[in-house]
């Protein structure tokens, strides 16, 4: 055993020990795990080309849980893949000249060394990785057997279209309106695209969410239950004599809304429509103002966050409805904050009750009709309160025959009075829409359709899967590369024979990390998307991820599971029982900021603070040039913040163990990480400690006995009492995920053993060898390199076996049991002291002892009026 702690050696001499025995490869029904199955599965990487601090921590997290239930005898599997698909590495491949598939293998290769230096129990011989022909097959076979079913459809779709790059963006490339390449003002262009019935599984998606995941975090069950929205409301229609150029009525002369507040439907003083609504076209055509603002529309977002946030405009159409009710003239506006895609693409305004319209009616002058009223509460047009919207407490007013109605009975019977007229009903409605799976990009899953003039849209045969996509091509801005690279186009089509072209788009990257946990479960079936292994590991026991991915590729994953399901794939509903969903990792930011505003970030690695003296930052400046820069707070690890933290540097620097241990000392899982430098150093002086304890005790720990002898001193009764105190308290810890508690248990313990006063006798040894036993197997888990070689060194391999392997340690009762126990000395309920007192003691000798201390004697003169004993835990002296 060598003498000083180094990382180095330890881990590469930990990690040959692994790979040389194939230590973490997962073998279903192991007769080895007598408490079955356990799939611990974290979401797997985007190969960006290095790991973040939060892959780390995420990572960590789950090879804990793995190491600490593979020791308590569950057959557990940790796989790793690669989500390697996406615009990412089409943006890389333009930036660098390389075709994406190079940029992207050669950043799994490195990535993967990475994961490999941290020591994790993948089992990589489950590996899978999107782009390889191998996966994205079983992509393009379910698409197939979807869209014969009708789950998968084609339909237009609006998208992005730069006009001067000819290409697609997506929302998040169009900057103020314009491409984030070529500044070219966004044109919104109807095109075909493919979508996913995920509307078809609403109704089970919400049932399951809200009923049947209890292991989910509520916070992420509520996030999904509200993206899928289900509103009981009522649809009707303003009646309209407005027609075409041709004299027909537009829209049968109904302009369809839907509410969720039909009791406010007196109060509705215009409506507002969509800028493709057909009614804001046929204004839009003798009106260019109005063309113009709705084409100003048309290139703004269409993401909801954005439209909560943006300033809402609008512009008249100059055309007119009638109030279903009431017949009077209701005027039609567009607006930029109504989308064509949800609902009718309209929607009815009542400014005194609903917020939004409040806002607008007020910036625009239109008029604000009050139709609730809640008691004590008096309304005025000029401030919003929130009351105006309530609608528990809230009964109608100047609703004619309503009036005095509360809001259910007002929805009933005005729903009947629509509903008589033919004008409207009760309905529900969903916020969830149907997937748009169709990307017009290059670098994803190419879909499995062929183009024939003739025959039209052909499906490719299941013979002929897959449809490679070209890994030579690269992406210049100018287009999807598919649409110029006639090897991959041309093609017969499969029922003429005639000369057809293969479909351009390729598929969402969400379809691909919507079932790669399953196909972990049988990566290397070469004839079927699954096998009778998925239903063994699956549903997966424990799934852990950040928590911005808490809506739509856990919706979709959900959706995914029940479609194979009903398809026969599986025979599960959902595909996760637990969910954890770790914080985030903070770091401090460093910024100047130039004439322009704009501002320039500094890594922390490379500023220096001046501190108080409480340790509180002063100022700071670049250690490269001695200028100050401003603090600018902590805030979430990233690239445009430049305060990341290199992994990699701090595995050469301080050992993966270290980092290890930081990360789950510093933080509950769920809660965010703010790192510290200091931190880190401390963690790994505490692993010096330990190879500092384990050389200084190596002799007693190697040559003491595995039994303990039954007559031991206090002193080594007391070591074992605290050892097996604190055993019991680490695995209350590790079974709720609270790994931060479990180091400091494991802390308590070796500070425990190096202030125990033991002996060259053989007891001494026993006790030194179990308790040091306990200590290994408890930190484990967190930083297995150091553990493992310790383990081997100090000889438990010969009677406990390999330490991932070696049972957990039990508490042990008898050890607990002590003949003295600790009290604690109050006078007049203020702690004044504490004694150490025979366990079967009674309460006239407790009072005696506690009377005759001498570190509450000054506090007590003459006889106490009365003393309170609360056996095993205190004595309280009334004076």
């Amino acid at each position: 055993m060598q003498d000083k702690y180094s990382p180095s050696d330890i881990e590469k001499a930990a990690q040959a020990h692994w790979k040389a025995t194939d230590a973490y490869k997962a073998i279903e029904n192991d007769p080895r795990y007598p408490k079955g199955k356990f799939y611990a599965c974290s979401m797997l990487p985007y190969p960006s080309g290095r790991l973040h601090m939060g892959h780390v921590r995420n990572y960590t997290i789950n090879d804990v849980m793995y190491r600490y239930l593979r020791m308590n005898g569950y057959n557990v599997l940790q796989p790793m893949g690669w989500d390697a698909f996406g615009m990412p590495a089409e943006n890389a491949a333009m930036e660098n000249g390389v075709p994406p598939a190079q940029w992207t293998y050669a950043n799994i290769a490195y990535m993967k060394e990475q994961l490999e230096s941290m020591g994790f129990g993948i089992d990589w011989s489950r590996e899978i990785t999107a782009c390889d022909p191998d996966y994205y097959k079983w992509n393009q076979w379910i698409f197939l057997k979807m869209l014969e079913k009708g789950i998968i459809y084609q339909r237009t779709g609006t998208v992005n279209w730069d006009p001067a790059d000819q290409t697609v963006l997506a929302n998040e490339q169009v900057v103020d309106g314009r491409g984030w390449r070529s500044g070219a003002l966004i044109e919104k262009r109807e095109i075909p695209m493919y979508y996913a019935r995920i509307t078809d599984y609403a109704e089970e998606l919400l049932d399951y969410v809200e009923n049947k995941l209890p292991g989910w975090p509520e916070r992420v069950r509520i996030m999904q239950a509200n993206w899928i929205g289900k509103s009981i409301g009522v649809r009707f229609a303003f009646p309209h004599e407005i027609t075409d150029e041709n004299g027909t009525l537009i829209g049968d002369g109904k302009l369809w809304v839907f509410t969720t507040r039909a009791d406010t439907i007196k109060g509705v003083t215009f409506c507002t429509v969509a800028p493709e609504h057909e009614l804001a076209t046929f204004a839009a055509k003798n009106n260019a103002e109005l063309a113009e603002f709705i084409e100003e529309c048309k290139r703004g977002s269409v993401i909801e966050a954005d439209l909560a946030t943006m300033e809402k405009k609008g512009m008249p159409t100059g055309l007119f409805v009638k109030h279903p009710l009431t017949g009077q003239l209701v005027e039609v506006w567009v607006g930029n904050y109504v989308l064509m895609s949800y609902g009718d693409g309209a929607v009815m305004a009542v400014p005194a009750h609903d917020e939004r319209d409040f806002e607008f009616a007020h910036k625009y002058s239109l008029p604000i009709r009050q139709v609730i009223a809640v008691e004590g509460k008096v309304f005025s047009e000029l401030t919003w309160h929130d009351w105006y919207a309530d609608k528990d407490n809230g009964v109608c007013i100047n609703s004619g025959r309503y009036d005095g109605l509360h809001h259910q009975e007002a929805v009933d019977a005005i729903a009947n009075t629509l509903a008589e007229m033919g004008l409207g009903e009760k309905t529900v409605t969903w916020r969830l829409r149907d997937w748009g799976i169709s990307r017009q990009r290059y670098w994803g899953t190419p879909i499995p359709i062929i183009h024939c003039p003739d025959c039209g849209a052909v499906p490719v045969p299941e013979k002929d899967l897959p449809v490679i996509l070209p890994e030579g091509l690269v992406p210049d801005g100018s287009g999807n590369p598919l649409n110029r690279d006639e090897s991959f186009l041309k093609v017969s089509c499969p029922v003429c024979s005639k000369d057809a072209r293969r479909e351009t788009d390729t598929m969402d990257t969400f379809v691909d990390s919507c079932w790669y946990f399953m196909r972990y479960c049988c990566p290397d079936n070469k004839t079927a998307m699954l096998d009778e292994r998925v239903d063994h590991w699956m549903p997966m026991d424990q799934y852990i991820g950040g928590i911005e991915h808490a809506v739509m590729h856990l919706l979709y994953a959900r959706f995914w599971t029940k479609v194979m399901r009903d398809f026969g794939l599986v025979t599960f509903d959902e595909p996760f029982v637990k969910l954890l969903t770790q914080g985030m990792v903070l770091n401090e930011t460093y910024y100047r900021e130039e004439a322009s505003g704009r501002r320039i970030w500094f890594n922390p690695e490379d500023v220096e603070l001046l501190l108080d003296d409480k340790g509180r930052p002063l100022s700071a400046k670049l250690k490269s040039d001695n200028a100050p820069v401003m603090i600018g707070g902590t805030e979430k690890m990233s690239k445009s913040k430049n305060n990341g933290i290199d992994p990699q540097a701090q595995i050469e620097q301080y050992g993966a163990d270290t980092a290890r241990l930081f990360t789950m000392f510093a933080s509950p899982p769920e809660q965010t990480l703010e790192w510290s430098g200091t931190g880190v150093e401390g963690a790994q002086r505490f692993l010096r400690r330990v190879w500092t304890y384990a050389y200084a005790n190596a002799q007693a720990i190697a040559g003491g006995s595995d039994e303990i002898p039954a007559d031991l001193p206090d002193t080594h009764k007391n070591i074992r009492f605290r050892i097996h105190q604190v055993l019991q308290q680490a695995n209350h810890d590790y079974a709720r995920i609270q790994y931060n508690t479990v180091v400091s248990a494991s802390m308590i313990m070796l500070n425990t053993l190096e202030g125990a006063k033991l002996d060259d006798s053989g007891a001494s040894h026993a006790v030194v060898r179990e308790c040091f036993s306990i200590f290994l197997r408890v930190l484990y888990p967190i930083v297995p390199h150091i553990t493992c070689i310790l383990w081997q060194d100090l000889g438990y391999v010969k009677t406990r076996g390999e330490i991932l392997d070696a049972p957990w340690p039990q508490v042990d009762t008898a050890a607990l049991e002590q003949d003295e126990i600790d009290m604690v000395i109050q006078v007049n309920g203020k702690l004044r002291g504490n004694m150490r007192i025979a366990k079967d003691a009674d309460k006239a000798t407790i009072e005696a002892t506690a009377l005759a201390s001498e570190s509450v004697a000054k506090f007590i003169t003459g006889s106490p009026k009365k003393v309170i004993v609360v056996p095993g835990r205190l004595v309280n002296i009334v004076v």
